[in-house]
Protein backbone atom coordinates (compact mmCIF):
# COMPACT_ATOMS: atom_id res chain seq x y z
CA UNK A 1 0.00 0.00 0.00
CA UNK A 2 1.30 3.11 -0.92
CA UNK A 3 1.26 5.66 2.16
CA UNK A 4 2.57 9.08 2.48
CA UNK A 5 4.45 10.16 5.69
CA UNK A 6 2.13 12.39 6.95
CA UNK A 7 -0.27 9.34 6.43
CA UNK A 8 1.95 6.84 7.81
CA UNK A 9 2.12 9.74 11.08
CA UNK A 10 -2.04 9.76 11.22
CA UNK A 11 -2.41 5.94 10.93
CA UNK A 12 0.17 5.52 13.72
CA UNK A 13 -1.38 8.08 16.05
CA UNK A 14 -4.94 6.68 15.52
CA UNK A 15 -3.34 3.10 16.34
CA UNK A 16 -1.84 4.04 19.77
CA UNK A 17 -4.50 5.90 20.75
CA UNK A 18 -7.06 3.18 20.74
CA UNK A 19 -4.93 1.29 22.59
CA UNK A 20 -4.63 3.58 25.21
CA UNK A 21 -7.93 4.82 25.05
CA UNK A 22 -10.36 2.20 23.88
CA UNK A 23 -11.11 4.98 20.97
CA UNK A 24 -9.62 7.51 18.17
CA UNK A 25 -8.75 10.82 18.20
CA UNK A 26 -11.01 13.41 16.92
CA UNK A 27 -9.83 15.23 13.62
CA UNK A 28 -8.77 18.24 15.86
CA UNK A 29 -6.94 16.46 18.08
CA UNK A 30 -5.12 15.01 15.45
CA UNK A 31 -4.45 18.22 13.24
CA UNK A 32 -3.33 19.57 16.86
CA UNK A 33 -0.83 16.62 17.78
CA UNK A 34 0.10 17.08 14.03
CA UNK A 35 0.78 20.97 13.74
CA UNK A 36 -1.36 20.72 11.05
CA UNK A 37 -5.01 22.14 10.35
CA UNK A 38 -8.41 20.06 10.66
CA UNK A 39 -9.08 19.94 6.69
CA UNK A 40 -5.52 18.45 6.25
CA UNK A 41 -6.13 15.73 8.46
CA UNK A 42 -9.72 15.02 6.75
CA UNK A 43 -8.27 14.75 3.50
CA UNK A 44 -5.61 12.45 4.80
CA UNK A 45 -8.47 10.14 6.59
CA UNK A 46 -10.54 9.66 3.77
CA UNK A 47 -7.92 9.11 1.55
CA UNK A 48 -7.01 6.34 4.13
CA UNK A 49 -10.18 4.97 3.95
CA UNK A 50 -10.76 5.11 0.23
CA UNK A 51 -7.08 3.16 -0.13
CA UNK A 52 -8.00 0.69 2.55
CA UNK A 53 -6.26 1.52 5.19
CA UNK A 54 -8.83 2.73 7.12
CA UNK A 55 -12.13 1.88 8.25
CA UNK A 56 -14.84 4.00 10.01
CA UNK A 57 -18.34 3.37 11.86
CA UNK A 58 -21.03 5.40 9.63
CA UNK A 59 -22.36 8.18 12.25
CA UNK A 60 -20.41 7.04 14.95
CA UNK A 61 -17.96 9.36 16.56
CA UNK A 62 -14.38 8.40 17.41
CA UNK A 63 -14.75 4.62 15.34
CA UNK A 64 -11.83 5.18 13.08
CA UNK A 65 -9.52 2.03 13.22
CA UNK A 66 -7.03 0.03 10.98
CA UNK A 67 -7.88 -2.24 8.91
CA UNK A 68 -7.40 -5.28 10.31
CA UNK A 69 -4.17 -6.82 8.27
CA UNK A 70 -2.62 -3.48 8.00
CA UNK A 71 1.10 -3.71 9.27
CA UNK A 72 2.77 -0.31 9.59
CA UNK A 73 6.26 -0.05 9.09
CA UNK A 74 7.13 -0.29 13.11
CA UNK A 75 5.57 -3.47 13.22
CA UNK A 76 7.37 -5.45 11.25
CA UNK A 77 9.91 -6.17 13.14
CA UNK A 78 9.21 -8.09 15.75
CA UNK A 79 11.20 -7.45 18.58
CA UNK A 80 9.94 -3.62 18.20
CA UNK A 81 7.21 -2.91 19.80
CA UNK A 82 5.04 0.01 20.27
CA UNK A 83 5.70 1.90 23.81
CA UNK A 84 2.51 3.66 23.99
CA UNK A 85 2.47 5.35 27.59
CA UNK A 86 2.64 4.94 31.06
CA UNK A 87 -0.04 2.56 33.08
CA UNK A 88 -0.75 3.54 36.96
CA UNK A 89 0.01 0.66 39.70
CA UNK A 90 -0.78 3.04 42.65
CA UNK A 91 -4.33 4.76 41.94
CA UNK A 92 -5.84 5.38 38.21
CA UNK A 93 -4.35 7.80 35.93
CA UNK A 94 -4.81 9.43 32.89
CA UNK A 95 -3.55 7.70 30.08
CA UNK A 96 -0.76 9.40 27.93
CA UNK A 97 0.07 8.96 24.40
CA UNK A 98 3.85 8.74 23.84
CA UNK A 99 5.35 7.99 20.02
CA UNK A 100 7.93 5.46 21.36
CA UNK A 101 8.98 2.58 20.80
CA UNK A 102 10.72 -0.79 23.03
CA UNK A 103 13.47 -2.59 20.96
CA UNK A 104 14.01 -6.17 22.75
CA UNK A 105 16.83 -6.90 20.70
CA UNK A 106 18.78 -4.05 21.79
CA UNK A 107 18.03 -5.16 25.66
CA UNK A 108 18.36 -8.83 25.14
CA UNK A 109 20.55 -10.41 22.27
CA UNK A 110 18.62 -13.55 22.64
CA UNK A 111 14.91 -14.83 22.92
CA UNK A 112 12.04 -13.87 20.60
CA UNK A 113 8.84 -12.10 21.48
CA UNK A 114 6.02 -11.86 18.48
CA UNK A 115 5.19 -8.10 17.62
CA UNK A 116 1.94 -8.85 16.15
CA UNK A 117 -1.13 -7.73 18.35
CA UNK A 118 0.88 -6.53 21.53
CA UNK A 119 2.54 -3.26 22.95
CA UNK A 120 4.51 -2.58 25.93
CA UNK A 121 3.64 -0.18 29.13
CA UNK A 122 5.88 1.44 31.40
CA UNK A 123 4.74 0.80 34.81
CA UNK A 124 4.59 3.63 37.37
CA UNK A 125 3.51 2.90 41.18
CA UNK A 126 3.85 0.04 43.76
CA UNK A 127 0.17 -1.48 43.67
CA UNK A 128 1.57 -4.58 41.89
CA UNK A 129 4.60 -5.58 43.58
CA UNK A 130 3.83 -8.71 45.43
CA UNK A 131 3.08 -10.16 41.64
CA UNK A 132 6.60 -8.98 41.15
CA UNK A 133 5.80 -5.64 38.99
CA UNK A 134 7.44 -2.96 40.09
CA UNK A 135 7.66 1.00 39.60
CA UNK A 136 9.61 1.30 36.32
CA UNK A 137 9.17 -2.02 35.00
CA UNK A 138 7.41 -2.80 31.18
CA UNK A 139 4.76 -5.10 30.97
CA UNK A 140 4.20 -6.83 27.64
CA UNK A 141 0.63 -6.60 26.55
CA UNK A 142 -1.45 -8.37 24.52
CA UNK A 143 -4.10 -6.83 22.79
CA UNK A 144 -7.82 -7.85 24.09
CA UNK A 145 -11.07 -6.63 25.46
CA UNK A 146 -11.84 -9.75 27.89
CA UNK A 147 -10.17 -11.02 30.55
CA UNK A 148 -10.39 -14.46 32.90
CA UNK A 149 -10.35 -14.09 36.34
CA UNK A 150 -7.03 -13.43 37.93
CA UNK A 151 -5.93 -12.42 34.54
CA UNK A 152 -3.23 -9.38 34.89
CA UNK A 153 -5.18 -6.58 32.68
CA UNK A 154 -4.97 -3.19 31.10
CA UNK A 155 -8.27 -1.28 32.36
CA UNK A 156 -9.39 1.99 30.92
CA UNK A 157 -11.82 3.25 33.59
CA UNK A 158 -14.63 5.64 32.76
CA UNK A 159 -13.53 6.19 29.66
CA UNK A 160 -10.12 7.88 30.64
CA UNK A 161 -8.47 6.07 33.60
CA UNK A 162 -6.30 3.29 32.94
CA UNK A 163 -4.63 1.23 35.23
CA UNK A 164 -2.76 -2.50 36.09
CA UNK A 165 -4.98 -4.78 37.86
CA UNK A 166 -5.56 -8.36 38.41
CA UNK A 167 -9.25 -8.78 37.38
CA UNK A 168 -12.42 -10.60 39.24
CA UNK A 169 -15.47 -11.55 37.96
CA UNK A 170 -18.03 -11.20 41.34
CA UNK A 171 -20.48 -12.77 41.67
CA UNK A 172 -22.76 -9.68 42.00
CA UNK A 173 -22.17 -8.63 38.46
CA UNK A 174 -19.44 -6.22 39.79
CA UNK A 175 -15.65 -6.20 38.59
CA UNK A 176 -12.93 -6.03 40.78
CA UNK A 177 -9.36 -4.56 39.58
CA UNK A 178 -7.40 -6.38 42.52
CA UNK A 179 -3.90 -4.36 43.75
CA UNK A 180 -0.99 -6.83 44.64
CA UNK A 181 -0.91 -4.54 47.43
CA UNK A 182 -2.04 -4.15 50.89
CA UNK A 183 -1.43 -0.34 50.86
CA UNK A 184 -3.81 -0.29 48.37
CA UNK A 185 -7.99 -0.47 47.93
CA UNK A 186 -9.45 -2.96 45.20
CA UNK A 187 -10.95 -1.14 42.30
CA UNK A 188 -15.06 -2.25 42.28
CA UNK A 189 -16.92 -1.02 38.80
CA UNK A 190 -19.41 -2.15 36.96
CA UNK A 191 -18.69 -3.61 33.68
CA UNK A 192 -19.73 -1.27 31.64
CA UNK A 193 -18.04 1.48 32.75
CA UNK A 194 -14.55 -0.63 32.38
CA UNK A 195 -12.25 -1.13 28.95
CA UNK A 196 -10.08 -4.41 28.61
CA UNK A 197 -7.17 -3.07 26.60
CA UNK A 198 -5.42 -6.19 26.93
CA UNK A 199 -3.64 -8.61 29.48
CA UNK A 200 -0.62 -8.97 30.42
CA UNK A 201 2.04 -11.77 29.13
CA UNK A 202 5.35 -10.69 30.26
CA UNK A 203 7.31 -8.26 32.53
CA UNK A 204 10.71 -6.45 31.53
CA UNK A 205 13.22 -5.13 34.27
CA UNK A 206 16.44 -3.56 33.57
CA UNK A 207 19.46 -2.83 35.91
Amino acid sequence: MNLTPRQLQILTKIRDYRVTKGYSPTMQQLANDLGVSKVTVFEHVEALIKKGALQRDANKARSLRLSPNLQLPDESKKTRLPLVGTIAAGIPIEAVEQREHLDLEELFTSGHVHGDNTFVLRVRGESMIDEHIQDGDYVVCQRRNTARNGETVVAIVDNDEATLKTLFHEKSGQIRLQPANDNFEPIIVDPNRIQIQGTVIGVIRTY
